[in-house]
C-alpha cells in the first residue's frame, strides 16, 4: 500500500535554506495541472494572480477578485497531497487596510485548502504582513517588480533600487515574511539579498543564486502566446502540439473519419 508523500509545510520550507536545497515553484490555477504538479515534485504551488492574464485573457493581474482567486485557490488545493500551496492576494487587498487583509486572507484559508497567502510590497506592508502572521497566517512576501503595481512603476521592468530593494526585503522578514519572492532584480542584487535573510527567497527574473525559482506554468509549457520574458525557460511547445491536435481533429470530423468503428458501441 502506497503512503502519502509528507507534506511541505512552512518550517520545512523555511528549512531548506539552511539544507541547501533548491525550492522548486510552479504557478497552477486548475485541478488537473496542480495535480500533475504536485506528482511530478514541485515544492510550492502558487495560485497567482497571473491567472487574470494566463487564464482570463487580461492585459495585467489587476482586475482578478477576491472570490476569483479563492474560486481557484480551493480547486487547487484539493488536487495537492505533497506541495505547499501559497495564494496571491489580490489587488488592492493589501493596501485597504490591517483588518480587511487579515479577514481576506482567513477567507482564502477557511475556503481553501491552502496554507498561506503572498503579498506584494516590503517596508510599507509590514503592518499588514505582521497582523497577517500574529493572526496565524503564513505569509510569503513579493519585492522587486510588483505586477499589481505595474502602472506605478511605469510597466514591467528591472528594478535597480539597491538600497530600496535590500531594506524592503529585510522589513518583510521583520514583520514575520517565510519567504521571499524577488522578481526582476539583478543577479549579483538578488544574490546579496539572499546571503543578507534568513528566510528563503524565491527568484523569477532575479538569477540562480535565490535559494528557489518560480514560473507561471502557461510560459514553462509553451501555451502562452506571443513573446515570453527573457527569464522564462520554455521547457515545452503544447501550443504547437495543441494545435496539431485539434487540426487533425477537426479534419477527421470533416472528412467522416471520426468516428471509426473503434469509436463505435455495438
Amino acid at each position: 500500500m502506497n503512503s502519502k508523500p509528507e507534506r511541505v509545510t512552512v518550517p520545512s520550507f523555511r528549512a531548506m535554506k539552511g539544507q541547501g536545497r533548491k525550492i522548486a515553484v510552479l504557478t497552477a490555477y486548475d485541478y488537473p495541472t496542480a495535480r500533475l504538479l504536485d506528482e511530478s515534485g514541485v515544492d510550492v504551488i502558487l495560485v497567482g494572480d497571473s491567472l487574470s492574464m494566463v487564464v482570463q485573457g487580461r492585459e495585467t493581474t489587476l482586475p482578478v477578485t477576491l472570490d476569483e482567486m479563492i474560486y481557484h485557490a480551493e480547486i487547487v488545493g484539493r488536487a495537492v497531497e505533497r506541495a505547499l500551496v501559497v495564494v496571491d492576494l489580490p489587488f488592492p487587498t493589501a493596501s485597504t487596510g490591517v483588518h480587511k487583509a487579515v479577514e481576506a486572507a482567513a477567507r482564502i484559508l477557511k475556503q481553501s485548502r491552502c496554507q498561506a497567502v503572498k503579498l506584494e510590497g516590503g517596508a510599507e506592508q509590514t503592518e499588514v504582513i505582521a497582523a497577517l502572521v500574529s493572526a496565524g497566517i503564513p505569509v510569503m512576501g513579493h519585492v522587486g517588480l510588483r505586477p499589481q503595481s505595474v502602472h506605478q512603476m511605469g510597466g514591467y521592468k528591472v528594478q535597480r533600487d539597491e538600497q530600496r530593494l535590500m531594506q524592503d526585503a529585510q522589513a518583510a522578514e521583520r514583520a514575520g515574511a517565510f519567504g521571499l519572492v524577488l522578481e526582476c532584480v539583478p543577479a549579483s542584487l538578488a544574490a546579496e539579498i539572499t546571503q543578507t535573510l534568513s528566510i528563503p527567497t524565491i527568484g523569477i527574473g532575479a538569477g540562480a543564486a535565490c535559494d528557489g525559482q518560480v514560473l507561471v506554468i502557461h510560459d514553462l509549457l509553451g501555451i502562452t502566446p506571443g513573446p515570453l520574458p527573457r527569464f522564462v525557460k520554455q521547457y515545452a511547445d503544447l501550443h504547437e502540439t495543441i494545435s496539431l491536435a485539434v487540426r487533425q481533429y477537426c479534419e477527421e470530423v470533416r472528412n467522416g473519419v471520426f468516428p471509426s468503428s473503434e469509436q463505435a458501441f455495438k
